[in-house]
């Protein structure tokens, strides 16, 4: 069966049209490089000017003398090795949270088949109606005081880590992945005797891998990125993470010292995408096609 596309076989296998389809192709894709990197590189090269020149009208687009000061005083004006620790601390605490029990449920929905289980997967995707921002109000007033226990887990990372567990996205993409796992390999494990949780651990997790990944990337790039949630739990600012300590401290700090504390902060986020890119594009695709 043929599949039809945009530009015909036979146009491409002309010298013309293959010159023309090339031409375009090259452009499209180096407009949008330019369009992503160029604000990445906008913001590294503000850096290393001068104030006066950051200001300067019209900017600049290579610094003309290359100061490499902000990056020190922002390390030690903003005080950034405590806050990126407080935001790696409340990031990975989130992650495992997201990945135990994230994993537990989708797995218990997929391959269990509870009793009501299409009734509470129903209830959970409908949590993706909501806005973020409508259930602000009730998460605050449930770390404020705890049902149950009246504990408050304000200017506790339990505030960050807790909430990020009852993410529904992450929960249906490993469900969805689960549900597409050849059954004969489980059924395989099950006569040789191994219970659930082994096939979970031995079985289901090690083929997981892919959307594992895919789901760990998206729980820590939600707590790095968060402003909110961390503002209003979060009140000592020795326990601020990142992403509230720039705001909280740029008062009195020099433009240059600020971009600088930006660029510094967007470096563990950048670099885990490159170290992981291959990881994260197979896990995308992971699960799309049968067979």
């Amino acid at each position: 069966m043929s599949t039809r596309t945009l530009v015909s076989p036979a146009v491409l296998a002309r010298p013309c049209g293959k010159a023309v389809y090339w031409t375009v192709f090259t452009g499209v894709v180096l407009l949008f490089a330019l369009a992503f990197l160029f604000p990445v590189y906008w913001m590294a090269t503000s850096a290393m000017k001068s104030p006066d020149e950051v200001a300067q009208t019209p900017p600049t687009l290579l610094p003309k003398r290359w100061h490499l000061d902000g990056f020190t005083d922002a390390w030690d004006l903003m005080q950034l090795p405590q806050h990126l620790w407080n935001t790696v601390v409340q990031a990975a605490g989130a992650w495992a949270f997201q990945l135990v029990f994230c994993t537990a449920a989708a797995y218990a929905l997929s391959k269990l088949r509870p009793a009501f289980g299409n009734v509470v997967l129903g209830g959970i995707l409908a949590t993706l109606m909501v806005p973020a921002q409508a259930l602000v109000v009730p998460k605050y007033l449930t770390v404020a005081d705890l049902p149950l226990i009246h504990t408050s887990l304000l200017n506790d990372p339990l505030a960050i880590w807790l909430p990020a567990v009852a993410n529904a996205f992450n929960l249906y993409l490993l469900k969805r992945f689960f549900d597409q796992l050849p059954r004969d390999v489980l059924e395989a494990a099950e006569i040789d005797g191994a219970g659930r949780l082994r096939i979970l651990w031995s079985v289901v997790l090690p083929m997981s891998r892919p959307v594992l990944g895919v789901v760990s990337i998206f729980a820590l790039v939600a707590v790095w990125q968060d402003f909110l949630w961390p503002l209003m739990v979060f009140s000592d600012t020795d326990k601020q993470p990142i992403s509230v300590a720039l705001v909280q401290l740029s008062q009195n700090i020099q433009l240059t010292v600020l971009v600088a504390a930006m660029v510094i902060a967007s470096i563990p986020m950048v670099a885990l995408f490159l170290v992981f890119q291959r990881h994260i594009i197979a896990g995308i695709s992971a699960g799309s096609t049968k067979g």
